[in-house]
């Protein structure tokens, strides 16, 4: 087997080459996998998500999409990491939502949102799995019974889209690329494949997985392009230091107050039993006699 190809990493793609409508193809090729039908990219959205600056650390980019029965809906694809993740998700649908449906239009016209996360960090904890998807739907308190929308009710509120086995609110797939062990059973494993290890094996085969190989080389890059992915990457790896810097310190923390803690428990105990004067419980807890003081007026 011929060796595979290295290549940039999905989420600076994102930013960077794949928003080229020339190099649609790829995000297509990745959205028909996951979604298991042909999906076709109509148009970028303008919004704040898709703008380039710097500063923008979301890495992601929302696009209008159409189906292969011809529905349109909207598709925002992102990847990273940052605080309060899944309330970000859902700040990232409602708000696309809202700015794709003018003032003063109907309802009818709200669009199905998609959201697909790349999870270049580990959101759960114990998991077996590392694609994950969620919707809503409505359940019987009493006979926990999914509610079904009569025929006539179904068209009116949510068109051909139920007839596809989905209704109008989002869905959200997270994609938990660590938690992959690289083993392949499905056209959307060489995928998951290409992002945890930025590499395409030339026996995959799943939908312009190949075309994704072609113009995501490293070797076809140009020396700029080159230049501004490897101080992304200096950047990248500085953020994670600095996150687990910040981790360290806060776990090295949270064990310094557990033994003062400990040790203020434990001298408490040893005044309760009036058996010790204070300074020689100072002396064999390490307390202060400040502490000290403040602990004998709790005994009290």
């Amino acid at each position: 087997m011929n060796k595979p190809r290295t290549l940039v990493s999905f989420d600076w793609a994102m930013k960077n080459i794949l928003r080229d409508k020339a190099n649609y193809d790829v995000l297509e090729g990745f959205l028909s996998t996951l979604l298991e039908q042909d999906i076709r990219i109509l148009s970028l959205l303008e919004s704040e998500s898709n703008q380039e600056d710097q500063s923008d650390k979301f890495n992601r980019v929302d696009l209008s999409v159409e189906d292969e029965a011809g529905d349109i809906y909207v598709i925002e694809v992102q990847a990273g990491w940052e605080r309060y993740y899944l309330q970000r998700l859902l700040y990232g649908s409602s708000k696309l939502i809202v700015d794709h449906l003018k003032l003063g239009d109907s309802f009818a016209k709200v669009k199905k949102v998609i959201s697909v996360s790349i999870l270049y960090f580990l959101l759960g904890e114990g998991e077996n799995d590392y694609i994950y998807k969620g919707s809503t739907d409505f359940y019987g308190l009493n006979t926990r019974e999914k509610l079904r929308l009569k025929p006539r009710k179904r068209r009116a509120v949510v068109g051909r889209e139920l007839d596809m086995g989905r209704n109008v609110f989002p869905e959200y797939y997270l994609i938990e690329t660590e938690r992959f062990h690289d083993i392949i059973n499905s056209g959307i494993d060489e995928w998951v494949y290409f992002f945890k290890n930025s590499e395409v094996r030339p026996d995959f085969h799943s939908k312009n997985i190949q075309a994704a190989a072609e113009k995501l080389d490293l070797l076809n890059m140009s020396e700029q392009e080159r230049r501004a992915y490897e101080k992304y990457l200096i950047s990248r790896a500085s953020e994670k230091d600095m996150i687990e810097s910040a981790y360290d310190e806060g776990i090295e923390k949270g064990i310094e107050r557990g033994v003062e803690k400990g040790r203020a428990e434990v001298a408490l105990n040893m005044l309760r039993t009036g058996m010790l004067t204070t300074d020689q419980i100072a002396e064999v807890t390490g307390l202060s006699a400040e502490e000290m003081r403040k602990l004998v007026g709790e005994s009290r």
